[in-house]
């Protein structure tokens, strides 16, 4: 008789990107660290690679957050459906960018840290962190 109240459903935050290997997916972690517990970050390309950058996994460690478990993943319907916010990270290929298929989109337009040196790899991780850290301040 209602002694198990069934979990409510955490609000999401979609971060897109074209490759799912990098920006979204450092995205994704520091949303989930920083975020209150309501809020649950996912992350996804329009062409994803199947691999999480092995620099964006060493950059990340340096701060003291695992992402060796990730994997990169398409966008599906379900995650445009289930979000309450989209993020794209910026879009060097503008045929297969994700503001072609989410409109209202907020754009960071960060640089892609793929084949970067790890010395650019951390300077856009610290960009992303003080962005997820100013998106999450504007949340509520």
């Amino acid at each position: 008789m209602g002694l198990f109240k069934k979990p409510k459903s955490k609000t999401k935050i979609l971060f897109a990107c074209v490759e799912n290997s990098g920006r979204s997916q450092m995205a994704e972690a520091f949303f989930n660290k920083y975020a209150p517990e309501k809020y649950e970050a996912i992350s996804g390309g329009t062409e994803p690679k199947g691999y999480v950058n092995p620099l964006a996994i060493q950059a990340m460690n340096e701060v003291g957050i695992d992402m060796s478990t990730h994997r990169a993943k398409g966008i599906s319907e379900d995650m445009i459906r289930t979000s309450t916010k989209a993020v794209n990270m910026g879009c060097m290929n503008k045929e297969v960018c994700p503001t072609a298929m989410i409109p209202k989109m907020l754009e960071w337009n960060i640089e892609d840290p793929k084949d970067k040196p790890i010395e650019k790899v951390r300077e856009i991780r610290d960009q992303i962190e003080q962005k997820i850290k100013e998106l999450i301040s504007d949340l509520d």
